[in-house]
């Protein structure tokens, strides 16, 4: 007896990618969000994304998918997970999720038509299970921060310890005391100071660089 395997298109299976963006603007964390233009959930917000191609590895589409939907172009971007219930669409649909960093500046220059972006602790009601999406992107990466330089994902190449530490504040949700934040960060081997200071009317502060022979992020042995 031969047995014919079942591939997804026989199932009604259907593959889909969609990335969680966080970005940081007035010391909070914050995301974009695009407005349904059709059923199921026509007029709700939710995650951006798109359908994979079969000729498109996922990374690619998670790349794609983003800049026609949003025009933006991470500087972070990382494989998070796969939402897969069956309820979660009416039709069968499996979503690779990604999740990424943009800087400020990056992100309001790709301000688009039907696109919003909301603070992570005031969404509005999400489209499927996209606010469970959220909450665990928002969970990783607060574990991350921990263990990484996932923060200086955030910033250009040139920033003060006062915008890093900002960040951390704005990813835990709590103040930090500035010469515990100092001393951390300087043992760390992250940064690099440079000879350029940031002047203003308070006292001028130092200007760092990233070392760039530490990894933003370990992900493990997978290819990057």
């Amino acid at each position: 007896m031969t047995i014919t395997p079942i591939t997804p298109a026989d199932s009604g299976i259907r593959v889909a990618v969609s990335t969680v963006i966080f970005s940081q603007r007035d010391g909070r964390i914050v995301l974009p969000l695009v407005r349904r233009t059709r059923d199921p959930h026509e007029g709700q917000w939710a995650l951006p994304g798109g359908w994979v191609d079969a000729a498109e590895n996922l990374d690619a589409t998670a790349s794609r998918t983003l800049a026609e939907t949003t025009g933006l172009a991470p500087s972070y971007l990382e494989q998070l997970y796969a939402f897969g219930d069956i309820g979660r669409s009416p039709e069968r649909v499996v979503s690779i999720v990604y999740w990424a960093l943009v800087r400020e500046d990056v992100a309001r220059a790709a301000e688009q038509h039907n696109v919003e972006w909301f603070d992570v602790s005031e969404l509005p009601e999400l489209a499927f299970d996209h606010t469970q999406i959220v909450d665990y992107a928002l969970w990783r990466l607060r574990n991350k921060v921990g263990y990484s330089r996932i923060a200086h994902g955030f910033l250009p190449s040139h920033f003060t310890l006062a915008d890093l530490r900002e960040v951390y504040e704005s990813i835990l949700g709590k103040r930090l005391d500035p010469a515990n934040f100092r001393r951390q960060v300087e043992n760390s081997g992250t940064l690099i100071p440079t000879d350029d200071f940031r002047t203003g009317s308070h006292r001028p502060a130092r200007l760092y660089r990233y070392n760039h022979d530490v990894e933003l992020a370990e992900r493990g042995p997978l290819p990057h």
